[in-house]
């Protein structure tokens, strides 16, 4: 096949070439056209996961006054729809990946948010930012065991009343996920389920 390499969407500097494109969508009424680029988290479309992730959480209310974090931003949809919904908050956007930060922060400013969008690799979150809100399609391909850590690494940087919305494919184990949660001394509510995925609704 062409164009496919070594390369995941969890490369850091993504060898293949860019090949950019765009990736339309709607979400609560908003119309969005993002820039995307081979190499980076499902390049030609909204992810079915993320889709079923923004239609069926409980989107930040307006006033949301964050900060909010989109873990594995990929081209940064979960991002530009969080800054778009909550105009007074500050998004975070991680990934390991290069050219996934690049298309982010160029979409950030594509929908006019990028002065609330701050988007880095992970190791450059200041240690003391708490958020009110975490948003993930985690890597679940990554493996169980770094799932676990990246899981371990961000959930416990959620403000003491904060939120976590999590989409994991059902038979890439969102239920168990769901119940390794639960072991780790979360609360963990299925919010939703549509189309093979499960929504997880995750608090303190």
């Amino acid at each position: 096949m062409p164009g496919v390499t070594g390369d995941h969407y969890f490369t850091a500097e993504p060898a293949t070439a860019a090949q950019p494109r765009e990736v339309e969508f709607s979400v609560a009424g908003r119309d969005y056209t993002l820039a995307s680029a081979a190499g980076v988290f499902s390049a030609d479309r909204l992810d079915p996961g993320t889709a079923v992730l923004l239609r069926k959480a409980q989107l930040p209310a307006a006033d949301a006054a964050g900060p909010l974090l989109d873990v594995g931003c990929g081209f940064g949809p979960i991002t530009c729809v969080l800054a778009t919904c909550a105009p007074a908050a500050t998004v975070w956007a991680v990934d390991v990946n290069q050219r996934a930060r690049d298309l982010t922060a160029a979409n950030a400013a594509r929908v006019g948010v990028a002065d609330r969008v701050r988007v880095v690799a992970p190791d450059d979150v200041p240690a003391e930012v708490r958020f009110a809100q975490i948003w993930s399609n985690p890597p679940i391909r990554i493996g169980k065991g770094e799932l676990h850590e990246l899981l371990l690494r961000w959930l416990p940087r959620l403000a003491p009343d904060g939120v976590a919305w999590l989409v994991v494919a059902k038979h890439l184990g969102g239920d168990s996920l769901q119940r390794w949660l639960v072991e780790q001394g979360w609360q963990v509510e299925r919010h939703a389920s549509q189309k093979g995925y499960r929504v997880l609704r995750v608090t303190r």
